[in-house]
């Protein structure tokens, strides 16, 4: 496959046994949540000798509890507790020269798998990361915009979500400073999302797509 697999676990939290009109299922829980934490595992073998495995993660909400888990081609797969899989997240591959119009980067997040439910592409600025956010019919619904140029050396990034007029700010992306001993020994990330309760599940879910791109984007190791 010309796509990287990377799993997580993803545990349910009881949710009412009725569907929930235009909520894929699987994300019953999405609907509860306005915050995120996901959560990059690293194995003490790897982080010794430095040998890194597929990526693993852990999916939390703000209570701490678990609810899932560089330019390269990827497919993440989101399953529940029962190995069900909820939410595919695809990336395919595009050169990495960022600085021309022509290299912009994309994904698409389907739920369930097969189903797509949002796209998340790159849009081309000199000096600073910006992202379109679209929901299943391509329609842009909205966007992201990491800081200006120069920011990855400091402990906390913020990518701010706004509404498609820019005017008003109605979450974050933002990644983590877990320690200076622990980014030293280990390039594991910690990513928190926050956004409104009543977002639309479905954008919810691609929110957690917007994550791993910016992850693999900026965060990332090029080995």
């Amino acid at each position: 496959s010309p796509f990287k697999s990377i799993k997580m676990e993803m545990y349910e939290v009881p949710v009412p046994n009725q569907e929930i009109p235009g909520c894929p299922p699987g994300l019953e829980y999405l609907t509860q949540v306005d915050q995120l934490l996901i959560k990059q595992k690293v194995e003490l073998a790897e982080a010794l000798i430095g040998f890194e495995s597929n990526n693993k993660y852990e999916i939390r909400n703000s209570m701490g509890q678990d609810c899932c888990g560089p330019m390269r081609s990827f497919t993440i797969h989101v399953v529940d507790h029962n190995g069900q899989k909820v939410i595919t997240i695809t990336r395919p591959l595009n050169c990495t020269a960022c600085c021309c119009p022509c290299c912009l980067q994309e994904l698409e997040v389907q739920s369930p798998p097969g189903n797509t439910v949002g796209y998340v592409r790159q849009q081309w600025h000199p000096f600073s990361p910006k992202f379109i956010v679209s929901d299943e019919n391509n329609e842009p619904v909205l966007k992201i915009h990491g800081p200006f140029c120069g920011w990855s050396c400091l402990p906390d990034v913020d990518f701010e979500i706004l509404t498609m007029d820019e005017v008003t700010q109605i979450g974050k992306i933002s990644k983590q400073w877990t320690g200076l001993l622990r980014e030293v020994f280990t390039d594991s990330d910690n990513f928190g999302i926050q956004f409104p309760m009543d977002l639309d599940v479905k954008m919810k879910a691609t929110m957690i797509g917007a994550c791993f791109l910016i992850d693999f984007m900026f965060f990332e190791s090029n080995n």
